[in-house]
């Protein structure tokens, strides 16, 4: 038996992605997907809608359940949430069909992405409610939108907007972790999103967790309140540690036996896993861990 049907039995509570993604049902994931080289993925309004049927179909055919979304000209970002272990497949069906469709009306060849997808998965419910905000603040700083809702090729209305009826995207999950007037509350940390530096998660591994850190500097009491909600521990099933857990666990690292005892390795093995299911890559996972990429390799090696 793999781990992956201990998860689907419940016989295990916790379980971070090392070298495979994750494909489980419940988890959420942050999808982030690029054109290849300088390409364009979009050039024009036809090609965005297209998308838009295809991951609605995909969506509705292959049970996935989506929270938030945004179309750039030359990349995706899509918050959602599997509820069958089929997230490879669905990814597939939804890129490979647009890639297709887009390579035939332009008379075009070759690859369309660069590569395979990237998956993050939100182990807390902070995180889940930056990634969102984040989502939807990147035509803002590409510089494509003033504001977030002046975007047209993302779901941030239905996050802000009373009047907007049903969609195929859930705005409640989010929502829902937020105190009353959510949709007010939303906008408003939209708005503040504007005025702090972003990075570029395509580029940037913590992009993310550095704007998860300035808004919790900003909103306190609000971010205490969503760390309390638990509200993906519940929809995934899994026991995940938190991104404040996590910031600790690090922190108290570097007191850490060294790596020549078993209990050093151990300890920094576990830690290496926990941001390698956050999406981080092995150099930047050693430049946090004060260790050499190398020698990361080498600890994810070694036996448990």
């Amino acid at each position: 038996m793999d781990v992956m049907d201990l998860i689907n039995e419940g016989k295990i509570k916790r379980y971070f992605r090392a070298r495979k993604k994750l494909n489980a049902p419940n988890i959420v994931c942050h999808i982030t997907q690029r054109a290849a080289g300088k390409e364009p993925l979009f050039l024009e309004d036809d090609d965005y809608l297209q998308m838009l049927v295809l991951f609605k179909r995909v969506a509705k055919n292959l049970s996935l359940k989506v929270y938030a979304f945004c179309l750039m000209p030359n990349h995706v970002h899509l918050l959602l949430s599997p509820k069958r272990e089929n997230l490879h497949e669905a990814m597939r069906e939804l890129f490979s069909r647009y890639a297709s469709r887009f390579n035939r009306k332009y008379e075009r060849k070759g690859h369309l992405f660069g590569g395979r997808y990237r998956q993050a998965v939100c182990l807390d419910d902070t995180y889940l409610l930056t990634a969102s905000l984040y989502i939807h603040l990147n035509p803002v700083r590409a510089g494509l939108a003033r504001a977030p809702l002046d975007y047209r090729w993302s779901s941030c209305r239905l996050y802000t907007d009373r009047r907007v009826g049903q969609s195929f995207v859930d705005a409640s999950f989010i929502l829902g972790l937020l105190p009353e007037k959510k949709k007010e509350r939303y906008g408003q940390l939209l708005q503040q999103g504007i005025a702090l530096q972003l990075g570029e998660v395509l580029e940037q591994e913590d992009a993310i967790d550095d704007f998860r850190e300035k808004l919790v500097s900003l909103y306190p009491s609000i971010f205490a309140r969503v760390a309390r909600m638990k509200k993906i521990i519940e929809h995934s099933g899994l026991e995940l540690v938190g991104m404040d857990e996590l910031e600790g666990l690090i922190n108290e690292g570097k007191e850490l036996p060294p790596l020549t005892r078993p209990e050093g390795k151990k300890a920094k093995k576990y830690l290496i896993e926990q941001l390698l299911a956050r999406g981080y890559k092995r150099e930047d996972i050693g430049k946090r861990l004060g260790i050499s990429r190398k020698t990361v390799y080498n600890i994810l090696k070694s036996p448990s």
